[in-house]
């Protein structure tokens, strides 16, 4: 019985490891796209857990609920904080921070 309960809890061990590896990569798919279509540079080209609860997905399982953090650079000599959740593996918020942008003056 303790053996089988320790198997058991080795099992679901190394399947909460496979799908953590597999969210993780969705996460980092997710950030490079949100870095190139924002012309921003994605620091490290990866994403670092933040934060792991439990959630209920769209069709209202229980699920976890995973939140990465990033780093991007917008001017090439700065890093600057982004964040990537996703409830299973369905990316639900992307947030790359607000950014100070240079108008040019204009002369009338």
């Amino acid at each position: 019985m303790f053996e089988s309960m320790g198997l058991l809890l080795a099992a679901a061990g190394v399947w909460f490891w496979m799908d953590s590896l597999k969210t993780r990569e969705i996460g980092i798919a997710a950030a490079r796209a949100a870095c190139v279509a924002e012309h921003l540079q994605l620091l490290d080209e990866t994403v670092a857990v933040a934060a792991i609860r439990f959630a209920r997905n769209a069709e209202g399982r229980l699920t976890f609920r995973r939140t990465y953090g990033f780093e991007y650079s917008d001017t090439g000599n700065n890093r600057r904080r982004g964040y990537v959740t996703l409830v299973g593996r369905e990316v639900v918020m992307l947030y790359t921070g607000p950014r100070l942008v240079a108008e040019t003056p204009t002369l009338h």
